[in-house]
């Protein structure tokens, strides 16, 4: 299991939270994803067996959230 943290240009307001884990966690392979909104950060737990990394990502910015920068442990 890894985790990848995102930080994101722009969260406005408390749906986008539910937006973007609401997309995540339909996703096979994350376990749980979380949107930090003052910090403007969305961490998740994935499979890296299931999912890469930059899928993630990718799905983020689809939702209209760019990503700025993305550590995976």
């Amino acid at each position: 299991m890894k985790k990848i943290v995102l930080n994101l240009e722009t969260l406005t307001c408390p749906s986008c939270i539910k937006k973007i884990e609401g997309a995540l966690n339909k996703m096979d392979g994350v376990i749980e994803a979380k949107v930090l909104f003052n910090s403007g950060k969305v961490r998740a737990q994935f499979d890296e067996s299931k999912i890469a990394a930059e899928q993630i990502a990718k799905t983020v910015s689809g939702l209209g959230y760019p990503v700025i920068s993305q550590k995976v442990s």
